[in-house]
C-alpha cells in the first residue's frame, strides 16, 4: 500500500518521547509498504529539520515530510491552540497533493482529522483515524476550552473524525468505549495499545552500568532505585513522586527515586524537592533523555512508574512510560486506576499505588523493593506481558491488517462523500 501517515508530533528514536509513529511507520515499510509521514519539527533537533521552513527527508525508509510548527508542554492553551491550526493547514495542503491508497490519521490533536478528512474527500481514498486520548473531553476537563462555542466545535469535530472514517483505531478499551458511544459500530474500532520494543529495552549490564556512571553518579550499584521518564505536565504530576520520596526518606532511606523528563511544571517540581529536602538527597531530576537512551537509564531500576493526576478520566491513557517498563522487564507502580491497574493486578506486574496517600504509596514500594523474591516475580511478569501481548512486532501487524482492510473496502458515510478503494 501507499500509505499518508498523518502526526503532528512524530518522534524519532535520537529524540525525548514516546516513538509509536515512528516505530509502527519503519515497521510497515519494511513488510513492503510506502509511507509518507508528514509531521512537524516540534519534536525534532535543528540538525534533523529546519525549524524554519519545510524539510523533506528519507529516514529509515520513511518519506518524512516535517512542518516548521513549534510546540511545547510549557506552551500556554492559546499558543497549542494556534499550533494545532498551524499544523492542520499545512498537513491539509501536503496532504491533498499525494494519491495514497489509505491515510491514517493519528490523535493528539483531534485537529489532525482535518487533513485526513480532506485528503479523503479530494482524493477519494479511505481514512482510518487513532484515537490516542478522548479528545476534546480532557481538554475541556483541564479547562483548556472553557468557551461552550469551543467546546461545541471540538464535539463536531471529533464527531466528523470518527465517523468520517473508514476504521477507527483505539489505544486502550476505555477508548473503544467512548469512540462507540459517539456512534460507531464496533466492528470497525480495532484496540492497538501502545507496545513494547523488546529488542531495543533488552540491554546489556555495561549499557546499564554506562547509563548510572553517566547520569545518576551519586547512585551506589546496590541502592534499590525508583524512575520515572516522561513529561512534566500539569497532568502527569509528576510532582507527586516528590511526596513519596520525602515519605521514603524517614522509612527505607536506602531507596533513590530518579525523574528524567522535561515540562510546564519542571521548574516546580524542582521546588517542591527543594522545599520537601529531596532533591539531590533521594531524588534526582535529569533532563529528558532521548529515546535511545531510556532502556539503558529504565535497566538500572528496580520499579519504574507511570504517574497521572487524579482525573477519572486518564485511567482510559495508554502511557507509553507503563510498556517501556514492561519490555524493560521492570514492575509498574502506577498511580490511578482503570485497565493498566487491572492488568497489573491480575497479572502481577506491579501495583497500583493511592494516590491520595503518598505515605501509604512509601510503604507500598518499599516493601516490593525490599522483597527480592517478590521483585524477580513482578519482573517475569512484566516480561511475559512485553512478550505475550505488546510485542510491537505483533501489534504492528494488527495496524497493518486494519490499513488493508480499510483501503480494500468501501465505506459510506452519510452526508461525506463515499471513498473508492
Amino acid at each position: 500500500m501507499k500509505i499518508l501517515y498523518l502526526h503532528q508530533y512524530f518522534v524519532p528514536p535520537d529524540a525525548p518521547g514516546g516513538t509509536r509513529s515512528y516505530e509502527f511507520a519503519r515497521r510497515l515499510v519494511k513488510r513492503g509498504h510506502e509511507v509518507t509521514l508528514v509531521t512537524s519539527a516540534a519534536m525534532m533537533k535543528p540538525d534533523f529539520a529546519d525549524p524554519d521552513r519545510v524539510t523533506r527527508r528519507r529516514f529509515e525508509g520513511i518519506d518524512l515530510v516535517i512542518l516548521p510548527v513549534a510546540y511545547g508542554n510549557e506552551m500556554g492553551y492559546a499558543r497549542r491552540t494556534l499550533a494545532f491550526a498551524s499544523f492542520a493547514l499545512g498537513a491539509a495542503k501536503e496532504a491533498i497533493r499525494h494519491r495514497p491508497d489509505v491515510v491514517f490519521a493519528t490523535s493528539t490533536p483531534l485537529t489532525i482529522a482535518i487533513p485526513g478528512l480532506l485528503a479523503r474527500l479530494v482524493r477519494r481514498v479511505p481514512m482510518v483515524f487513532e484515537v490516542r486520548d478522548l479528545w476534546p473531553e480532557l481538554p475541556i476537563l483541564m479547562g483548556a476550552l472553557p468557551n461552550p462555542a469551543a467546546q461545541q466545535l471540538a464535539r463536531g469535530l471529533e464527531w466528523v473524525a470518527y465517523h468520517g472514517a473508514s476504521e477507527v483505531v483505539a489505544l486502550s478499551p476505555g477508548m473503544a468505549d467512548g469512540v462507540a458511544r459517539a456512534g460507531i459500530s464496533r466492528d470497525r474500532i480495532t484496540v492497538i495499545p501502545n507496545s513494547c520494543d523488546i529488542d531495543a529495552f533488552t540491554v546489556t549490564p555495561a549499557a546499564v552500568e554506562a547509563s548510572r556512571r553517566r547520569h545518576l553518579p551519586e547512585l551506589a550499584a546496590d541502592q534499590p532505585l525508583v524512575v520515572y521518564g516522561g513529561t512534566f505536565g500539569r497532568i502527569n504530576d509528576a510532582g507527586w513522586l516528590v511526596e513519596v520520596a520525602a515519605h521514603m526518606a524517614t522509612i527505607a532511606p536506602e531507596v533513590r527515586f530518579a525523574m528524567a523528563g522535561s515540562g510546564a511544571e519542571t521548574e516546580a517540581i524542582a521546588a517542591r524537592g527543594s522545599a520537601r529536602g529531596v532533591l539531590g538527597r533521594n531524588l534526582w531530576m535529569l533532563p529528558a533523555l532521548p529515546k535511545r537512551e531510556m532502556p539503558a537509564f529504565v535497566g538500572n531500576a528496580a520499579v519504574a512508574t507511570s504517574l497521572f493526576m487524579p482525573l477519572p478520566e486518564m485511567w482510559n491513557n495508554s502511557a507509553n512510560k507503563f510498556f517501556d517498563a514492561l519490555a524493560a522487564g521492570r514492575p509498574v507502580a502506577i498511580n490511578y486506576g482503570g485497565w493498566q491497574a487491572e492488568l497489573l493486578a491480575s497479572s502481577g506486574a506491579g501495583i497500583c499505588l493511592p494516590q491520595g496517600d503518598p505515605a501509604a504509596a512509601a510503604h507500598a514500594l518499599a516493601a516490593l523493593v525490599r522483597s527480592p523474591v517478590e521483585l524477580a516475580r513482578a519482573s517475569r511478569a512484566a516480561s511475559d506481558l512485553a512478550r505475550r501481548r505488546f510485542d510491537r512486532d505483533l501489534l504492528a501487524v494488527e495496524l497493518e491488517r486494519v490499513l488493508q482492510r480499510a483501503a480494500n473496502s468501501r465505506h459510506a458515510v452519510p452526508g461525506l462523500v463515499e471513498v473508492s478503494p
